[in-house]
């Protein structure tokens, strides 16, 4: 994986809005750095949501597996069904 861009907490500091554009226009993290050192990271909403929809679906596959391995677990039907459910609060 490629490392994402930075800016420092100075540059946070001095020009706040010009870093939140920043963000805002990119689908990829910002490094917050200071002393050279990753602190934090910055993303998008759209970003955020979109990754959080991706790390719930990937929770829901790997609970299926688990379930399935230990011989219990939901119908197909209940599967689309929630997987539907997931689906929609992405469009919105």
């Amino acid at each position: 994986m490629a490392k994402s861009k930075a800016v420092s907490v100075a540059e946070l500091s001095a020009n706040p809005t010009a870093v939140v554009r920043r963000v805002r226009g990119s689908k990829r993290p910002l490094r917050l750095t200071a002393g050279g050192r990753t602190q934090a990271i910055l993303l998008s909403v759209e970003t955020y949501e979109r990754s959080e929809r991706e790390r719930e679906l990937l929770l829901a596959l790997a609970r299926g597996d688990r379930e399935m391995a230990a011989g219990r677990g939901f119908s197909l039907d209940r599967v689309l069904g929630d997987a539907d459910k997931v689906l929609a609060r992405a469009r919105k």
